[in-house]
């Protein structure tokens, strides 16, 4: 994914961290992440060819569940991990649809690791998060929980599946604070 500028201040000045970055959706069409201010937020990096792949059927299942208490899942495919989203946006976005009938939101592709990550996820590795702590992602699907307010409340490891009790237990609480 092609990022609109290193930290791009939100319209909102007052947009938190999380939130101060524009990027592009799969289609190409800028977004700006203060979009997102008042949504609790997931942030994914996905992959269409990796063993963790199922587990936007789970995703799915949750934006199915909770986008109307106000949860955003947003998918960042990314080809740095065994080069396993090597497709192209429409390829992405077909497979995606076809085989777990996707309907979040999925943005552009782009690195995560290394001098070419992309400004978001050079900031949201920096924060040392738990349970996982700060550092490079280790592989597809890891998880960024962000609250309403745009701060970054959980951090979770790629084979943590996003139903798993503990991830479900940080999302409610978040969606419980109105």
């Amino acid at each position: 994914m092609m990022l609109v500028g290193s930290v791009v201040q939100a319209a909102d000045s007052k947009a938190p961290d999380a939130l101060a970055f524009k990027m592009k959706t799969l289609q190409g069409k800028e977004v700006d992440l203060a979009s997102y201010k008042g949504k609790v937020v997931l942030v994914v990096n996905v992959a269409s060819k990796c063993g963790l792949t199922p587990q936007y059927e789970q995703l799915q299942a949750m934006h199915k569940k909770y986008a109307k208490d106000g949860l955003a899942i947003v998918g960042v495919p990314c080809n740095q991990f065994g080069k396993q989203e090597p497709g192209s946006a429409d390829e992405i976005t077909s497979f995606c649809k076809q085989n777990y009938g996707v309907e979040f939101d999925l943005l552009e592709k782009v690195d995560v690791n290394g001098d070419a990550a992309c400004p978001l996820y050079k900031y949201l590795t920096s924060l040392d998060t738990q349970p996982k702590g700060k550092g490079k992602i280790d592989w597809n699907f890891e998880k960024f929980l962000i609250d309403r307010s745009g701060k970054v409340v959980a951090r979770f490891e790629p084979r943590a599946k996003p139903d798993a009790p503990e991830i479900i237990k940080q999302i409610e609480a978040e969606l419980a604070k109105k």
